[in-house]
């Protein structure tokens, strides 16, 4: 007769071997290939959840919400640009490909971002009328493959972002499937249509920091020294990687970490490549004080940022803006069970089904067979987003972000969104008071300080 013990060791998985990994080998077994997805890590990392705000009480006063103001105002490029960006709040739209995203979506972003005072990013692939025409301050990326680069489209942007690299895939190129390269995405690209496209891991004309500085001083030339450049790359070796941009002359140092989306890459840089974005917060900053460089060289963060308090702790920490990718697409509908369409709501459930998902698990951005018309470029998907809507939602989830982040500076007494730092916070693991360079709460211990 065997034991209670015997039955549960039979029914226990193995903590290396789970489900998870013995389906992962299996399927490797079986196909020879490895997975493809969109959207970010799904791994759990240090985050900002594991860090908390020293509101203020006798020590520090609060501000009144309802009295007293709190500014938000943001501007970057200031060191060398002759026309910086100003923006009404510290939160950007990072860069999502038109080919990635429909023309729908990108429209949708342009308005939302322009209602708010703030940015959005072009992406790979170039730029679209829609986009531009809707976005009163568009940020112009100029990445490794070059796809629909354009320079006539670079001088009617605001600012020129040089991407080295993407968070959720340092060191690798983006991916495009033939299913979402359609006549307009081909013409752009100057790609054969249907046809998957691998994008270059490296800028074709240059190897190094070096090369970096005369691609900056060219784009400066081109735009007569208006725009402000920045430097885009996933979050690696960051003290280095900041530090040889601003030498290179970056007037903005851009950080996407490790939970960075995308619309198409392997699993396996998703979950095993670069660091979580708050390890690499501190190690920026750092970097830039080294270098005398703090507020002359703008930090903008990006990567698994999702709500107001992300925001504010980002901005404690040092950066001066944040960037929002997959949190934007959740607010148009991604993995939602229903879309809008023609002034109803229309069940995406069986879409869904089909994919072999639900809502809420969904990562299939590279399929072209986004349930809510999102990730796609399908003439009928497509249709499930109306730009007035999509652009509705954003600019709600946009106004929420900052309410919740001047909330939360007002309850630490600050005026300005900017004055936060990182004295107001404390961190509820070791792994989080590492990273961040904060206390670890109910002591004043910071682990790797004596």
């Amino acid at each position: 007769m065997q034991t209670k013990n015997t039955e549960r060791l039979q029914q226990e998985e193995s903590a290396t071997f789970d489900r998870a990994m013995i389906d992962y080998i299996q399927r490797g077994a079986a196909t020879g290939l490895y997975e493809i997805r969109g959207l970010g890590a799904k791994r759990k990392v240090p985050h900002f959840d594991d860090l908390v705000f020293l509101g203020a009480s006798l020590s520090r006063y609060p501000l009144e919400g309802y009295r007293e103001k709190c500014h938000t105002k943001t501007v970057l490029g200031t060191r060398f640009a002759s026309k910086p960006i100003e923006l009404a709040i510290p939160i950007t739209i990072a860069g999502m490909s038109f080919g990635s995203l429909s023309a729908n979506v990108k429209e949708a972003l342009g308005r939302a971002a322009t209602e708010l005072g703030t940015s959005t990013t072009t992406g790979d692939g170039g730029m679209t009328q829609e986009e531009r025409r809707s976005s009163r301050t568009l940020v112009y990326q100029c990445l490794p493959s070059r796809y629909g680069f354009n320079p006539d489209d670079l001088r009617k942007a605001d600012a020129i972002e040089v991407v080295v690299g993407q968070g959720a895939k340092p060191g690798g190129g983006g991916m495009l499937l033939g299913m979402k390269i359609n006549e307009r995405v081909a013409k752009m690209r100057v790609l054969p249509q249907g046809v998957d496209q691998r994008s270059a891991s490296r800028h074709p004309d240059w190897t190094g920091p070096d090369d970096l500085v005369i691609k900056i001083n060219e784009l400066r030339e081109l735009t007569d020294w208006e725009k402000p450049i920045y430097v885009k790359f996933g979050a690696t070796r960051v003290a280095y990687d900041v530090k040889l941009a601003v030498h290179a002359g970056a007037d903005v140092v851009v950080i996407d970490g490790m939970q960075g989306g995308t619309a198409a890459t392997q699993t396996t840089f998703i979950e095993h490549v670069g660091i979580p974005t708050l390890a690499a917060i501190r190690q920026a900053v750092s970097a830039l004080e080294e270098l005398d460089m703090r507020g002359k060289v703008q930090l903008i963060v990006s990567g698994g940022i999702r709500t107001g308090a992300d925001v504010a702790k980002a901005l404690a920490l040092g950066a001066d803006a944040v960037s929002i990718g997959q949190g934007m697409l959740f607010a148009l509908g991604c993995n939602h069970g229903h879309y809008w369409q023609d002034g109803a709501f229309h069940s995406a459930l069986p879409d869904y089904k089909e994919l072999g998902v639900t809502p809420g698990t969904c990562h299939h951005c590279h399929t072209g067979r986004c349930p809510v018309g999102v990730t796609t470029q399908d003439a009928e998907l497509e249709k499930r987003l109306e730009p007035a809507v999509g652009a509705r939602h954003v600019r709600n989830y946009l106004k929420t972000l900052n309410m919740e982040l001047t909330t939360l500076a007002r309850a630490c007494g600050k005026q300005d969104v900017h004055h936060l730092e990182p004295e107001d916070l404390v961190a509820l693991t070791v792994e989080a008071a590492a990273m961040a360079q904060v206390p670890l709460a109910g002591t004043n211990w910071i682990p790797g300080r004596s």
